[in-house]
């Protein structure tokens, strides 16, 4: 097994598609697209990599106890935490939800992001 884990930002393989939870859609009907690249549940790993994209709209985020770095590759979102101002992220643009964090997570135009999320 190699410790070197290249991953791919246009994968070649089908992701997993899905939609938000009914409780967590603010506004539209987002479809999001997983290419999940490194992870193995049933080894127990708590460190997940690959490639997430969503369509247009408007989502409740909740971290809980995951801790989440995001690199976007292409598009452009708007996360507002409660209580606090919006923030805008475009193509090259990295970020972390930590931890606890809450908001909203609002796709303007179809992002592609990279992703690391440590359970």
């Amino acid at each position: 097994m190699s410790l070197l884990k290249t991953i791919d930002t246009a994968p070649p393989f089908a992701p997993r598609e899905s939609t938000p939870m009914p409780d967590r859609l603010i506004a539209g009907a987002p479809a999001f697209k997983t290419w999940a690249q490194d992870a193995d549940a049933a080894k127990g790993d708590t460190v997940r990599t690959g490639v997430w994209e969503a369509t247009p709209g408007e989502t409740r985020s909740i971290k809980g106890e995951t801790f989440e770095f995001c690199h976007i590759l292409s598009g452009i979102v708007e996360i507002t935490p409660d209580a606090g101002e919006p923030v805008v992220y475009r193509a090259g643009d990295s970020f972390v939800l930590k931890p606890g964090f809450t908001g909203v997570w609002k796709t303007i135009e179809t992002v592609r992001k990279i992703y690391v999320i440590i359970d």
